[in-house]
């Protein structure tokens, strides 16, 4: 499927950031190469004291429209009663197409399903310019039944660029219209 997003990328933000970092190959505008959707189970399979994490992967393949590889333990950690071979979490990259119809639907329709939510901070980029981000529950996005779930879950989200500078990542993501907090400057003027 066609991604509104990446339309919007070719023909508006990237003429837009050319012009704002002075740039004059439009193969230097800082893009998206992929975007890794994660999500933990250890702990929560110890919580819910059960081996079954089809559950989890459903949901996963769900959300995301691939099935997740499950990650296992490398070693045994006998303080985290982790044993060897275990599973530990899973996880799916997201690339091209997929990716930015991913983001696209992060942006307009799950961080609006988040209640109380009032922006993401500005600190989520690491000094390579990725930007992770998570969410507490699954229950946000919209392929989940809230109805059929029994339990709830986390999902983390890491978008991967081709700039190595947070700056530009920043800018990149501004322009898809990410939903980042405004500063307490912008947000409420100051009465005299």
């Amino acid at each position: 499927m066609k991604s509104a997003l990446y339309d919007r990328y070719q023909k508006e933000i990237v003429p837009k950031l050319m012009k704002e970092l002075g740039l004059k190959n439009p193969m230097q505008v800082p893009k998206i190469d992929k975007i890794c959707v994660n999500v933990g189970m250890g702990s929560v399979l110890q919580k819910w004291g059960t081996k079954d994490f089809s559950s989890i992967e459903e949901t996963v393949t769900n959300i995301t429209g691939q099935k997740p590889v499950v990650r296992r333990a490398r070693m045994s950690v006998s303080n985290f009663k982790l044993r060897e071979n275990m599973p530990v979490g899973m996880s799916v990259t997201l690339r091209g197409e997929a990716a930015y119809n991913f983001l696209d639907k992060v942006i307009n329709v799950v961080y609006p399903r988040v209640r109380g939510f009032r922006g993401v901070k500005r600190a989520i980029f690491d000094r390579d310019g990725n930007c992770s981000f998570g969410f507490t529950e699954h229950t946000v996005f919209p392929e989940v039944d809230v109805d059929d779930v029994r339990r709830v879950h986390g999902v983390q989200v890491t978008v991967v660029t081709n700039t190595k500078d947070p700056a530009q990542s920043e800018m990149l993501m501004a322009e898809f219209g990410f939903p980042f907090k405004k500063n307490n400057k912008e947000a409420a003027p100051v009465a005299a």
